[in-house]
């Protein structure tokens, strides 16, 4: 192992940070359910291409998140971002609340 490659795996190891090495997903979308104690249920719409005929389809996914506040209420805006499983359903947590209902 040359000098160069030593300085390689060094410089490599200082700057891996848990930001760098994995790109955490977020998604934004609006709060169907707050009924449960520290979690809300999500919904968030996307756009997708039909394969053959080129029609776009909206999608709709749930997610369950998690709220340890409790800050959020059904109709708010909200950003989810991914996190390590809290339980069988629960990968995500709210990071912001973008807009509150009226």
């Amino acid at each position: 192992m040359s000098t160069e490659e030593k300085n390689v795996t060094t410089d490599a190891a200082i700057h891996s940070t848990p930001e760098e090495r994995t790109t955490r997903r977020t998604r934004i979308g609006k709060v169907v359910s707050n009924k449960m104690d520290k979690s809300i249920v999500v919904t968030v719409d996307r756009q997708v291409k039909h394969p053959i005929y080129g029609k776009f389809i909206k999608k709709t996914t749930k997610y369950m998140a998690h709220d340890e506040e409790n800050k959020a209420g059904e109709g708010d805006t909200v950003q989810i971002m991914s996190t390590r499983p809290l339980s069988k359903n629960k990968t995500w947590r709210l990071v912001e609340i973008l807009e509150k209902a009226k």
